[in-house]
């Protein structure tokens, strides 16, 4: 099989908590060993069955805000009422080598990659295929308390505002189905001529041997 070198891209999913984003990100990650997670900074607590440096790497206010003032983020942004950032070295890096970076970032982060490294990005917005499915799935994930299934519900409205700022926009009423379009947006993606960063060598090749 003829390979041909590329240049990684960052693949944001963005939607409304409980859309189903962490789901299919998981299963991406699970199938295509060539993905690999960003993992962001946070001064929200941990979770049940988080790991620090594999979820998030969990830091103080005070860590958060020297990060910023050094420019070590690719983008930061309030969620919550915490803070989330993504380290931009690791991420670079990763692109170099030819890996794709999988962003689980709202469309505030998504704007800033877009203004820094756009030629890089892939977004995706998932969509839910009700308001009330949406709040069924809240609820049943039985992580948060009532009060703060009803702050979310109330935050969806906005965030689902931004859908036209995304390059892909997918409605996820099957998780299967929706996992198979987001590979065919990838597949689709790594073929981009711009990102095959050794094509001009494979044509010359192909230019000199007629």
């Amino acid at each position: 099989m003829t390979e041909i070198a590329r240049r990684g891209m960052m693949l944001v999913l963005s939607s409304p908590s409980g859309a189903g984003k962490t789901t299919l990100s998981r299963a991406l990650l699970a199938g295509d060993a060539n993905v690999m997670l960003s993992v962001s900074m946070t001064t929200r607590p941990m979770r049940v069955g988080e790991r620090e440096g594999v979820d998030y790497f969990f830091v103080s206010d005070t860590r958060f805000d020297a990060a910023v003032e050094s420019g070590e983020f690719l983008e930061h942004a309030v969620v919550f009422d915490h803070r989330y950032g993504t380290p931009a070295a690791p991420v670079m890096d990763a692109l170099s080598a030819g890996r794709d970076v999988l962003f689980d970032i709202d469309w505030q982060g998504t704007q800033q990659l877009k203004s820094k490294v756009r030629e890089d990005l892939v977004s995706v917005f998932v969509l839910p295929p009700s308001q009330s499915e949406l709040e069924r799935r809240l609820k049943a994930r039985a992580l948060d308390s009532d009060d703060v299934v009803a702050h979310r519900m109330a935050k969806a409205a906005g965030e689902i505002s931004h859908w036209d700022e995304y390059d892909y926009v997918i409605v996820n009423d099957d998780i299967n189905a929706a996992l198979a379009k987001i590979i065919a947006i990838l597949g689709a993606e790594r073929l981009r001529r711009t990102r095959q960063i050794g094509l001009a060598k494979f044509v010359r090749t192909l230019q000199e041997s007629t």
